[in-house]
């Protein structure tokens, strides 16, 4: 068993503290005074994960065992979440794969031959089917691709049902197929309490006709916490549309949950307490230092992009999803909540590489907003861990680069930062045009682009913390890209603590969120 996280208060023995900067990293020392808040060490994985499935698919929650689901001359669609989970990408067998085999194992064993298999996109990129085969397996993947392994289309008309309104006036329109199937399967990776859920299949087969109602700047801005679903508005709407799905196609989900291993053996020290750090610990921080600063920019992009995470699998439940996810939630508080009192006057956040949004891709400013204040903002429970009208620090360097391929659409969205970073104009004025825009929604279904919409969602994604924050700094940020988004830059920390007193004073209260791996902080 792990030992579980903890709040470090900072004194004159603390050693620098290492803190992320995209794709780099520097050890750097804070104030005295200052609280680190520190995740729970990595839980043990199931040893016999195969054994672990099995059990959760014959003794579901709220449901019959799979088995007795499955009959010979029922439509059966396997639904999984995409490339944007879990981060970094999880080493091979996929803990989806080994899902999705004995599930397709029980459907043959019950005559079933009419199945597809489909990835949730929503409105994210479509998977290339390199991704789409190191998801569920080469013996999956040539079985199935490409008539019946697919990604969602939300933008073909005649691959979408209506499947009504909620009593509050929110269309419900989701895959064809998914829709007119005599079962969903739906096979997921919850990596924070966000995820899973009633938003499987209500966002992940979606149009944007469905999204629109909860993917909004007062949606957003009144979810409270969206890692505590009983006081979000988003997961509110989420539970209504599941409501509608369920009511025309049952819905049988697995939803699995990961320990704390995000990297691998050569870059443990990323996962360990900086003063237990050994020898080997010092060496690997200096050598992957070292080589990454030398490393010209499209190394480190193929460097970073390439690493694989030895997650471990900590849970499988399966059943009906109002009764699994509560279980789901238990095992993940389990391996991340850190209990933290108070809030304080100054919150410290190191951006990583990779968000869920730049997987095998670039990491654009926009989605640096959205890592952090979208993202580690809200790694919280209850209230967040920086008081309202507080500072956020950010480390990262923001560089003005794109993925023309990934992101066309965010490079048109950065240039009307030039005119306003309101989140409610940008939404009023320009979101409808970049949402029906032909050439987005061409790109989004014949190449690999993110739909036309999804900067907008993005800069939505942050509006609670901006509404929330008085001032937000990035350390190492690019001056001209970081202004652009309306924030501040600083060359040290020091200078950002400057920047900071205009707001908290001379002596603020700091909190460093030390993440990753995740950490959730119970915030009393």
């Amino acid at each position: 068993m792990g030992r579980p996280g903890f709040v470090l208060d900072v004194d004159e023995r603390t050693p620098p503290l290492l803190l992320h900067e995209g794709e780099g990293f520097r050890l750097e020392r804070l104030p005295l005074g200052s609280q680190v808040i520190y995740p729970p060490e990595s839980l043990p994985a199931i040893v016999d994960l195969e054994g672990a499935i099995r059990r959760a698919l014959l003794h579901p929650h709220g449901s019959d065992p799979l088995p007795e689901l499955l009959q010979r001359d029922m439509r059966l669609t396997i639904v999984f979440d995409d490339l944007s989970l879990p981060l970094p990408p999880m080493r091979t067998p996929d803990v989806r794969q080994r899902v999705i085999e004995q599930v397709l194992e029980m459907a043959a064993a019950a005559g079933v031959d009419d199945v597809e298999l489909i990835a949730a996109n929503s409105l994210h990129r479509r998977m290339t089917p390199a991704e789409l085969k190191r998801t569920v397996g080469e013996r999956v993947f040539r079985a199935f691709h490409p008539d019946h392994l697919r990604n969602h289309d939300a933008e073909n008309p005649s691959d979408l049902a209506h499947l009504g309104t909620t009593a509050h006036g929110e269309d419900v329109e989701i895959n064809r197929r998914a829709a007119e199937s005599d079962l969903i399967v739906y096979v997921n990776i919850t990596l924070t309490a966000m995820n899973g859920g009633s938003k499987s299949v209500a966002v992940g087969l979606a149009s944007y006709a469905s999204l629109r109602h909860h993917h909004n700047v007062h949606t957003l801005r009144h979810s409270r916490s969206f890692n505590d679903p009983p006081h979000s508005a988003m997961h509110h709407s989420y539970d209504r549309m599941a409501d509608v799905i369920g009511g025309h196609v049952p819905v049988f989900t697995i939803e699995t949950t990961l320990n704390n291993e995000p990297f691998p053996a050569s870059l443990r020290f990323l996962t360990r307490r900086e003063w237990e750090w050994n020898l080997t610990d010092q060496a690997s921080y200096l050598a992957v230092k070292r080589s990454s600063e030398l490393a010209t920019g499209k190394l480190r992009h193929r460097v970073w992009q390439a690493t694989e995470a030895p997650y471990g699998v900590t849970g499988v439940h399966a059943g009906a999803p109002s009764q699994v996810h509560p279980h789901t939630l238990g095992a993940v508080h389990r391996q991340q909540l850190t209990e933290v009192q108070g809030q304080a006057d100054v919150a410290i956040f190191g951006l990583p590489y990779i968000c869920p949004y730049n997987v095998n891709s670039i990491m654009n400013p926009i989605l640096v907003m959205s890592l952090g204040l979208g993202y580690f903002f809200n790694l919280y429970r209850g209230r967040p861990i920086v008081r309202q009208g507080g500072v956020a620090i950010f480390y990262h360097p923001m560089p003005h680069e794109f993925h023309p391929v990934h992101h066309p659409s965010y490079i048109d969205f950065y240039e009307l930062l030039a005119e306003t970073t309101d989140p409610v104009m940008l939404e009023t004025k320009y979101e409808k045009q970049f949402a029906t825009d032909p050439w987005y929604i061409h790109l989004y279904r014949t190449s690999y682009a993110y739909h036309g919409v999804h900067p907008f969602y993005m800069w939505y994604w942050g509006s609670h913390a901006m509404q929330h924050l008085h001032d937000v700094i990035f350390v190492g940020g690019d001056r001209s890209t970081t202004a652009r988004l309306g924030f501040r830059a600083a060359s040290s920390l020091a200078d950002a603590l400057e920047l900071a007193r205009e707001t908290v004073g001379r002596d603020p209260q700091i909190s460093y969120l030390h993440a990753p791996p995740m950490v959730l902080a119970d915030v009393r």
